[in-house]
């Protein structure tokens, strides 16, 4: 089912991550940053991905100086996360120097206790909006990948400041697990898988398929944590819509957000992609 599932997803993201930019004008960080990962790890684990879904994409990231130049969507334009996002997903392209530039660029953004606080900050991080513990590890991922004389001081400023947080929100702990490996992450996030596999913003919540991904993707590289990860896979699977897309995670539950939709979309690619091949895609190792 899986296969299917997958091939589904890639297909659905393949048509969507060029056509925001041929239909808006502008670059996302929702379709040009966490779809297009998604589509870069699919294309890694052999699935077909045309390359006109990823050119355009690969052109714009690597051109980081130009990243603050362009209009978004309003209601997710932070800036500083769009910078995250869009480092996150240069980091899987083949471009050292454009690489080192974002990650330059995101060093002057840390704040002074080690992590990289947002302007739409929630108590439940969302799929477009992150949440503070998920910024701050997308870039120390990002600066890890960059590995430069120029980053180490922040990468351990970032570490000492995620082993500190004492997390409840699934997001947030899953953050803690994917950046530093906190065991006490791993066990609560299996504690809070549901019933019916998948897991929600908090403990005893409804699931949500956002949710559910990044706890995926935090306990995929755990032992024993084999098949919680694989029963978050089934329900991943039931959860699909027909385009081939999720709904989207929203911040209430049940809203309607494009952005939203594109991004958990792209964040359930990586975790299904991560939990049948049993590689390093967008987890702790990323």
């Amino acid at each position: 089912m899986q296969w299917a599932v997958l091939a589904a997803a890639v297909s659905y993201l393949s048509q969507e991550v060029p056509a925001w930019k041929a239909n808006n004008g502008c670059y996302s960080c929702h379709n040009n940053g966490d779809a297009f990962r998604a589509l870069l790890a699919a294309r890694r684990a052999g699935y077909r991905v045309p390359e006109r879904a990823l050119a355009d994409t690969v052109r714009w990231l690597t051109q980081p100086a130009a990243w603050d130049k362009q209009q978004a969507d309003a209601a997710y334009r932070d800036k500083n996360l769009a910078r995250i996002q869009f480092s996150l997903a240069l980091a899987d392209v083949n471009d050292r120097a454009a690489l080192r530039l974002a990650a330059d660029s995101l060093v002057k953004l840390q704040s002074a206790d080690g992590s990289w606080p947002l302007e739409q900050d929630a108590a439940a991080g969302s799929p477009a909006t992150y949440g503070t513990p998920l910024s701050t590890y997308a870039a120390l991922r990002v600066l890890r990948v960059a590995s430069s004389a120029r980053t180490k001081e922040a990468i351990q400023r970032a570490e000492a400041w995620l082993r500190r947080l004492r997390p409840v929100a699934t997001v947030d702990v899953a953050a803690v697990v994917m950046g530093v490996g906190a065991v006490d992450g791993v066990q609560a996030l299996l504690k809070s898988q549901t019933r019916d596999g998948g897991w929600g913003p908090y403990p005893n919540s409804p699931v949500e398929a956002f949710d559910t991904a990044i706890a995926m993707l935090a306990l995929a590289d755990h032992a024993a944590a084999k098949k919680a990860v694989e029963r978050g896979a089934e329900w991943l699977g039931r959860a699909q819509l027909a385009s081939g897309g999720w709904p989207a995670t929203t911040r209430p539950s049940g809203g309607v957000s494009y952005a939203q939709h594109v991004s958990t979309t792209g964040w359930a690619v990586l975790a299904l992609i991560k939990a049948r091949s049993g590689t390093a895609t967008g987890a702790s190792s990323q």
